[in-house]
């Protein structure tokens, strides 16, 4: 990199901050920098779908971040995955398309967060989708730079699942992103021609075409250089510091967006002062409001080898399995696992789906340095999708290199656990009904003997884990308001030329998976720095005008 000055710098090159710097670029008149921590993504598992676990496995390519001890979890230290490479998180995730219930985005207008409901925010989600399976509409587009899909020729145990729920008295829901994302169905995935699509490669990539935007790997960030309470620019690890002339976008997510803030002195002041770190701005929500989705999961195991698997029984199969990638980048290689799912209500007296069900049709992962399934099973991981519980990430210690203390205080709140503990009871009836018996599958967690609710409570907080949709930590909101840390042009409170576009600013974690939001973030960011007008709010059909603002 030839130059240290730029119009506008770009920290994290993941989902948010690959779409906002691809569209800064398209202001011929600017220059931007984006710098990213990680390396590039040339490692296959980052672009073969099914590779998804080895993908998050690759140790050079994951910040492989822990919580402290939870309490609310009996006492472990729960993993947080998070992406070191060009594509960020987006590079090592499970490729779901989701944006959530359109609901979540009128709860955060009510939390402060006016001009981001869902009919003004939905223009910006099909704005960057390329559909293959849905018309254009005011729900799809068609002609984006991203293409989403439903994984084709899913496995045959994806029909059970969905059948199974059905006999249950669930309904169907033709469409998880369209105006009532309620029941069960096949879903979409970020793939394209049998490979995943990230922001970077398939926006920030070609944008370097053009000439004004700029990558630079392996460039951790130390500070923030903060000169007059403006940004002014960034100063790397390794000594150098490059300049902003208009503004700097912290895009480093939910964990290191906070954690460089706070390095650079805006954050909680007496914690700060304990790190020896001078005081720039004391902003209290820095860090604060962590959230993140727990799921816990039944597993079944069976004879039967329909699953994905491997197994001497089925060696043949899966020969051609890569073969048939290989040669024409379909086949079961080319989906990423998550082929079906349903958003349940689990106490019908609710007023939308509180659960998310992930249906796998393969074995758990037993031997953690093999990221595929040996031998066949299946399973449901529910997720809770509307925790309670609120945590921190806070200063481990003031150099950069140190890991943060991320607390979420997982399932510390009482009503967090009790969503688990209805939705795995609905999971073992429907493991229990028809479609699945000609499986003839053995329940191997938690196993038949756990029945009370007590049993369940203290299976889901010895097993459960967290699905990595981490957000809150920088909560957008009423600038008026303590908590608040961006205002909703995502403008950080009394530092000016700052701004932070990922899933940090969400004040609320959204009913669902977060990538898609994450994207959204982002390119509805480069419209407020690029001064555009906000897209017009999606005339939705009458049937939906009463149920959403």
């Amino acid at each position: 990199m030839s130059a240290a000055e730029f119009d506008f710098i770009v920290i994290g090159a993941g989902s948010a901050g690959a779409a906002l710097a691809a569209r800064l670029g398209e202001d011929a008149g600017s220059t931007t920098c984006v710098l990213e921590a990680g390396g590039h993504d040339t490692h296959p598992f980052f672009h073969v779908p099914s590779f998804v676990a080895a993908a998050i496995g690759r140790k050079a390519s994951n910040w492989s971040f822990a919580t402290v001890p939870q309490a609310g979890m009996a006492g472990r230290q729960i993993g947080v995955p998070r992406g070191r490479v060009l594509g960020g998180s987006g590079a090592i995730n499970g490729m779901v398309y989701f944006r959530g219930h359109p609901t979540d985005y009128d709860d955060w207008v009510d939390a402060g967060c006016k001009g981001w409901s869902y009919r003004e925010v939905l223009p910006y989600f099909t704005r960057t989708e390329r559909n293959e399976d849905y018309a254009e509409s005011v729900f799809h587009g068609t002609d984006g730079p991203i293409n989403v899909k439903l994984v084709e020729n899913p496995n045959a145990l994806n029909y059970a699942f969905m059948d199974a729920l059905g006999s249950l008295q669930f309904p169907a829901c033709p469409d998880f992103n369209g105006p009532d994302p309620e029941g069960y169905g096949r879903r979409q995935g970020l793939i394209g021609n049998g490979q995943r699509q990230s922001t970077w490669q398939q926006m920030l990539k070609p944008a370097l075409a053009r000439g004004n935007v700029h990558v630079q790997t392996d460039a951790r960030v130390a500070r923030i250089v903060v000169e007059n309470g403006r940004a002014t620019g960034v100063e790397l690890v390794d000594g150098r510091t490059i300049r902003a002339r208009r503004e700097i976008v912290l895009s480093a997510g939910t964990v290191q967006t906070p954690q460089i803030m706070m390095l650079s002195g805006i954050g909680p002041a007496q914690h700060l002062r304990e790190h020896g770190i001078d005081v720039i701005h004391a902003l209290e929500g820095v860090g604060g409001n962590y959230q993140d989705h727990v799921a816990s999961p039944i597993h079944m195991e069976t004879d039967d080898t329909t699953s994905y698997g491997i197994s001497w029984r089925v060696l043949p199969r899966d020969i051609y399995y890569g073969i048939e990638y290989l040669l024409k980048r379909t086949g079961p290689l080319a989906g990423n696992v998550f082929e079906s799912v349903a958003f349940l209500r689990t106490d019908s007296s609710l007023p939308k789906p509180d659960v998310q069900f992930v249906f796998q049709p393969a074995k758990r992962l037993t031997n953690p340095k093999i990221p595929f399934p040996l031998g066949h099973g299946y399973a449901i991981s529910p997720v809770a999708l509307y925790p309670k519980s609120r945590g921190t990430v806070r200063l481990g210690s003031p150099d950069p290199a140190a890991d943060p203390l991320i607390d979420p205080h997982l399932l510390e709140h009482p009503d967090d656990i009790k969503p688990l503990i209805r939705a795995l009871k609905i999971s073992r009836e429907a493991f229990a009904s028809k479609p699945f018996a000609r499986y003839n599958g053995t329940e191997v967690a938690p196993g038949p003997d756990c029945r009370s609710d007590d049993e369940w409570d203290a299976y889901i907080r010895e097993t459960g884990y967290t699905v990595h949709h981490p957000v809150g930590t920088c909560r957008m909101g009423d600038p008026a308001a303590a908590e608040t840390v961006v205002d909703p042009q995502l403008r950080v409170k009394g530092i000016e030329g700052l701004r932070v576009a990922d899933a940090s600013v969400m004040p609320t974690v959204i009913g669902g998976n977060t990538n898609a939001p994450c994207v959204m973030i982002g390119e509805r960011c480069a419209d407020f720095i690029l001064g555009k007008p906000p897209m017009e709010p999606a005339q939705l059909p009458p049937e939906s005008v009463a149920r959403y603002k």
